[in-house]
């Protein structure tokens, strides 16, 4: 078997591109301290916050958005990517690069092209549905293609031929045992562990859809019995009203880096459909009401119909999402514990807690097929 001594990893902009990243990242470097890893990114991506913080190294290159249109930025793309290109080759020969692993955005399009001019081998991450832009340009240069759900090879032609590995996830969550860890969680955030507890969340910015329909729902969840833990985003300067006076707790967040322990606290969760909600949530096992963001290719919907479709999960539309919806719809199965168990053992049975050992392991095929 080859040893991976230095790994490039490209992919920045959204927490969606970065986390799956990380989770690999760490993964390598359990199974060697001493492996060298490159990240790279741009100036004004999120990577800049979390990557540096979790002790990786980050090289920003001149990256672009590739246009979808034919305009003036297209003229200017070729000269641009260019340039990208070469400073990328720079830190890849810097580094000494056996390897490129790319997890999209447009920051891992000069990666691939630089290591397909350097004839360094490459791993294309792909999970969502329809691909992104930067991977179906790479897909071009190398057929080494690891994917994050069993239903992509299905969903699109040109991911027929993937190998499935299944979402690297960070290893608290991986490794959650949610039921030996509830007592705890739900005395972390004040919650009684006998009761249920609804886990609200809709990213780092929050989404006001949600905050405003749970919150409008607050009685007639904690009258139900129904807790809630609701994360609003902290970028979210709205403010959201909770009535006083009510039967059982309803905590609200604006952020949380605790994330396993919102997970072991929840019976059910509501939240946007986005790839990494999906695989975290079915890798637990947890119920699930996903709220897609109304806008875009609705790639949402496909990301996690799977779960819905096993039964893991139910969809509401963000247009339909209000209090009436929450009281018709979502009390009855958080408040009826054979449901919530059923749709549990669904979810659970989709998802996969190993992924980044399988894309390490990819990895690691492709290094010794070059």
């Amino acid at each position: 078997m080859p040893q991976l001594r230095s790994v490039v990893l490209a992919g920045g902009g959204t927490g969606g591109h970065i986390y799956p990243l990380l989770a690999y990242a760490d993964c390598l470097r359990r199974h060697d301290p001493h492996v060298r890893v490159t990240c790279l990114g741009t100036e004004k991506g999120l990577e800049n916050d979390l990557i540096p913080k979790a002790g990786y190294d980050l090289r920003n290159v001149p990256a672009h958005q590739l246009p979808r249109k034919i305009n003036l930025d297209l003229l200017l793309t070729a000269p641009r990517m260019l340039k990208a290109m070469k400073a990328t080759r720079d830190v890849m020969d810097e580094v000494q690069a056996d390897v490129v692993v790319g997890f999209g955005g447009y920051v891992a399009v000069p990666a691939y092209l630089a290591a397909w001019r350097r004839k360094t081998p490459m791993v294309i991450f792909e999970f969502n549905d329809p691909p992104g832009v930067a991977n179906k340009m790479a897909l071009k240069f190398s057929d080494n293609l690891a994917l994050g759900f069993p239903h992509l090879p299905q969903a699109s032609p040109i991911l027929a031929d993937g190998t499935i590995t299944g979402v690297p996830l960070r290893p608290e969550i991986s490794h959650l045992d949610r039921h030996a860890m509830r007592a705890q969680a739900c005395q972390y955030f004040g919650l009684d562990p006998r009761r249920p507890v609804l886990f609200v969340y809709g990213g780092s910015q929050g989404a006001a859809s949600i905050n405003n329909a749970v919150s409008g729902a607050a009685r007639a969840l904690t009258h139900r019995g129904v807790q809630v833990l609701h994360i609003t985003g902290a970028r979210r300067e709205e403010p959201i009203h909770i009535p006083e006076g009510l039967p059982v707790p309803y905590r609200t967040l604006p952020y949380l880096d605790r994330m396993d322990l919102g997970y072991a606290a929840a019976d059910m969760v509501l939240a946007r459909g986005g790839s990494m909600t999906v695989a975290e949530v079915s890798a637990l096992g947890v119920p699930t009401v996903f709220v897609p963001m109304p806008w875009g290719n609705k790639e949402q919907y496909r990301n996690a119909g799977p779960v819905v479709d096993a039964g893991g999960a139910m969809f509401c539309d963000d247009e339909a999402l209000n209090p009436s919806w929450i009281e018709a719809n979502l009390i009855p199965v958080i408040t009826d514990p054979h449901r919530v168990a059923a749709m549990s053992r669904a979810s659970a049975a989709f998802g996969s807690r190993t992924g980044d050992e399988a894309l390490r392991n990819y990895t690691l095929k492709v290094l010794e097929q070059a």
